[in-house]
């Protein structure tokens, strides 16, 4: 049976398509057996770095385990080609897979 969950990310780097037609992804990371993930959201490592590439930061998610109902909060190097796991928070509750959230920043937050 196809899961119709979020089972991992992909990076994708749309210009190599434009110039060879090849695959454009460039890094990848699945969750594993039984898990699913929500919107994976980007957030700048500094923010107000003008010279940071756009990929200086994290990649983060919260994901779920079907299998035994354990939700994770997932932080990855978003410069990584494998996405690599940095930090990891165990959720004290069920987060359902497609979870939505925001991040803001302090200034941001703020202004509400």
């Amino acid at each position: 049976m196809e899961s119709k969950s979020f089972v991992g990310v992909v990076k994708l780097d749309l210009s190599l398509r434009m110039v060879d037609g090849m695959d454009c992804t460039v890094a990848s990371r699945f969750y594993g057996p039984g898990w699913c993930g929500g919107e994976p959201f980007f957030v700048a490592g500094d923010p107000n770095n003008p010279t940071a590439e756009e990929d200086d930061g994290y990649l983060v998610t919260y994901v779920h385990n079907e299998n035994v109902g354990e939700s994770k909060f997932l932080v990855m190097d978003a410069k990584s080609p494998m996405l690599d796991i940095v930090a990891v928070v165990k959720l004290p509750c069920w987060t359902p897979c497609g979870f939505h959230g925001i991040f803001l920043s302090e200034s941001d937050l703020n202004k509400l």
